[in-house]
């Protein structure tokens, strides 16, 4: 699958689109797709289906999904301009299958990681869930038999060390376990919870951070 079918005009369309609903400050947040207003998402495909992503643009429904996940906790005046500044770094033509789990390693290594605590088991399932999308990244195949293994650490993590920091191991050990079907979003969220530590400036610095390092991947495809 390649990044809007390899057709410029495809691209083009749905960039005027957005710009016309942020002309209109018809992009908002709290719902998909009402009364010709809607979030990211709804913006894009007039609709709450991530899944047409894929045959619209040949984009992974899975960073729909993260997409959507950045959108809904970026600052207001960020937020508005999230859907074309996220369509506008896809070249066309571009194979973007790999973003999703560069992502959520960066995601692990740079915000859950740091954030873990002292807690052995939490960071050992943490690193354990980065070695298996090391995998992923490299092979692009998921080694069932050590996501198994990440996944049962990680659900032990989750059950007796501290919630926010487990949590992100837990769904991202998960993520990997399942192929990263929805591992961005699962990602994002609990490690972001990671590094929230009650301080609700540090959770959008990192929703900040994440959106500046989605483009990145988006825009080197």
């Amino acid at each position: 699958m390649l990044a809007y079918h390899n057709d410029q005009t495809i691209k083009t369309n749905i960039l005027a689109q957005l710009q016309a609903h942020y002309d209109a400050d018809e992009i908002v947040k709290g719902h998909y797709w009402q009364n010709g207003k809607g979030c990211a998402v709804g913006c894009t495909i007039h609709g709450d289906n991530h899944a047409n992503y894929e045959p619209l643009f040949g984009i992974p429904r899975g960073l729909a999904r993260l997409e959507e996940e950045i959108f809904e906790h970026l600052p207001n005046s960020d937020a508005k301009q999230w859907p074309l500044r996220f369509m506008n770094a896809i070249a066309p033509g571009a194979d973007l299958a790999l973003v999703e789990p560069k992502f959520v390693r960066w995601v692990l290594h740079s915000i859950a990681l740091p954030n873990a605590g002292a807690d052995e088991a939490v960071g050992a399932a943490i690193r354990g869930t980065i070695d298996v999308l090391d995998g992923l990244i490299a092979t692009g195949t998921v080694d069932e038999s050590a996501a198994g293994a990440t996944y049962s650490a990680a659900y032990a993590a989750a059950r007796y060390a501290a919630y926010s920091a487990a949590s992100a191991a837990y769904s991202a050990a998960y993520a990997a376990a399942a192929a990263t079907r929805r591992a961005a979003q699962s990602a994002a969220y609990s490690a972001a919870s990671a590094a929230r530590a009650a301080d609700s400036a540090a959770l959008c610095a990192a929703y900040q951070a994440m959106a500046d390092k989605l483009i990145e991947l988006l825009e080197t495809a």
